[in-house]
């Protein structure tokens, strides 16, 4: 999850694209980053394992847009193919 937010931040739509799971991916030209967006931390709120091949990660990440903070709550699911952990879905919690 870490790593997925440094991505975004860094608009790493290479790296992005390789941690989602390919039945979910979207195209790349629907991940560009809004230059207007100031991203400013992540906090993981809770990891839930459903087994050993399927986990969920809770977490808000804090961001602004024209000088107006923002926060984005989540709950993503990943699952674990060939060793490695990929993005699938998620769902928003409204704030």
């Amino acid at each position: 999850m870490r790593s997925r937010y440094t991505a975004y931040t860094l608009d790493r739509v290479d790296y992005l694209l390789a941690t989602w799971q390919a039945a979910h991916r979207p195209a790349a030209q629907e991940l560009g980053s809004d230059p207007s967006v100031k991203w400013l931390g992540l906090q993981v709120k809770a990891f839930r394992p459903a087994d050993a091949d399927h986990a969920a990660v809770e977490f808000v990440a804090r961001y602004k847009i024209g000088g107006r903070a923002h926060r984005l709550h989540e709950t993503s699911r990943f699952v674990r193919e060939d060793g490695r952990w990929l993005y699938t879905d998620g769902d928003i919690h409204s704030t």
